[in-house]
């Protein structure tokens, strides 16, 4: 059995050893991404692994995969709006996910932008730059005496409420899922309560046409003035110019972004040499109460170890003619 593995990193190779060895599998790999240009490096083997931004869109490649007699795209990430769904079910391509490679990966960067935003570090970082050691405008809040709004409490957003509760904070969430085992850790309100109740807001759901800018200046302007805007989502979820509209208009205090709208081939890459062209992160990047990161929340050791091990079990399932355990229907 041979699998080929798209956008695999360094850190990747020494997880992919011992699914060999234990699953009696063979992996390629291929640091390009999946498109109608590499489609053509999976002809020969059983089953692929993605794990990329951009869009694989292109109707031909799902027809190129299907006649080299592949069953799946198992993808080592949770989002699964890169896919083509419909092209995916006219070629029998069932499509599988993580969605739930390390929950507290996600939650403990955003506790970590949180700290950090309260703490004005990167204010005082700036500062002491220029040799400014003064305190002025950099008191900080202490997170036990603020609410902390969760828009989407599922695996990772339960996290992220647990590590908040643990720390003292109240929690309140929204989601249309109610779960009770989260009914001794949050209070469930709907949300425009959320926004105009926390001090901080995180956002951890998925990328639907629901979600596509569902934080807009609307939504923002009832936030209060002194409120965190955290996104570790999706980059859509957020409309980019009202965010920061609404950080230069002094409706929001900081924000903090994990993901961002056009970040596909910018994030994982080093740029430093030729730049990029996104005129949003380009402001972003230069407002001294914003921390940007590049889609980092899961790359920890032991989230990217679950991403490449349950991915390849759901593969080997379907290529033997099981049934995955984390089928995205």
């Amino acid at each position: 059995m041979k699998l080929l593995m798209y956008s695999v990193r360094a850190d990747e190779l020494e997880n992919l050893k011992s699914i060999e060895q234990k699953y009696d599998v063979e992996i390629a790999t291929t640091d390009k991404p999946l498109n109608l240009d590499t489609v053509d490096l999976a002809k020969g083997f059983d089953g692929i692994t993605v794990q990329q931004h951009g869009k694989i869109d292109d109707p031909l490649i799902y027809k190129k995969l299907h006649d080299f007699g592949i069953k799946q795209i198992s993808l080592r990430i949770t989002g699964y709006d890169i896919i083509n769904f419909v092209e995916a079910q006219k070629y029998d391509l069932k499509i599988t996910n993580v969605p739930a490679y390390s929950p507290r990966s996600v939650s403990e960067l955003v506790l970590a932008d949180v700290m950090a935003l309260l703490r004005h570090l990167r204010e005082t970082h700036l500062r002491e730059d220029k040799s400014d050691f003064a305190w002025n405008e950099l008191q900080a809040r202490e997170i036990h005496n603020l609410t902390v709004g969760i828009i989407g409490a599922g695996k990772i957003g339960s996290a992220v409420a647990r590590i908040f509760k643990a720390l003292g904070a109240k929690v309140i969430v929204s989601d249309p899922v109610k779960r009770p085992e989260l009914f001794d850790t949050v209070e469930y309100v709907d949300y425009d309560t959320l926004l105009t109740q926390a001090d901080v807001v995180t956002m951890h759901t998925p990328m639907t046409n629901f979600m596509h800018h569902f934080m807009n200046i609307d939504k923002f302007k009832q936030m209060k003035n002194d409120a965190i805007f955290i996104n570790a989502s999706r980059g859509p979820v957020v409309n980019t110019a009202d965010l920061i509209k609404a950080l230069d208009d002094k409706e929001l205090a900081a924000a903090a972004v994990d993901t961002f709208e056009g970040e596909a081939g910018i994030t994982g890459v080093d740029l430093s040499s030729e730049g990029f062209e996104n005129k949003y992160l380009s402001k972003l990047l230069q407002m001294p109460n914003v921390i940007v990161t590049p889609h980092i929340g899961f790359y920890t050791d032991a989230a990217v170890k679950n991403m490449d091990l349950i991915s390849s079990i759901d593969a080997i399932k379907i290529i033997k003619g099981e049934e995955p355990l984390h089928l995205v229907k």
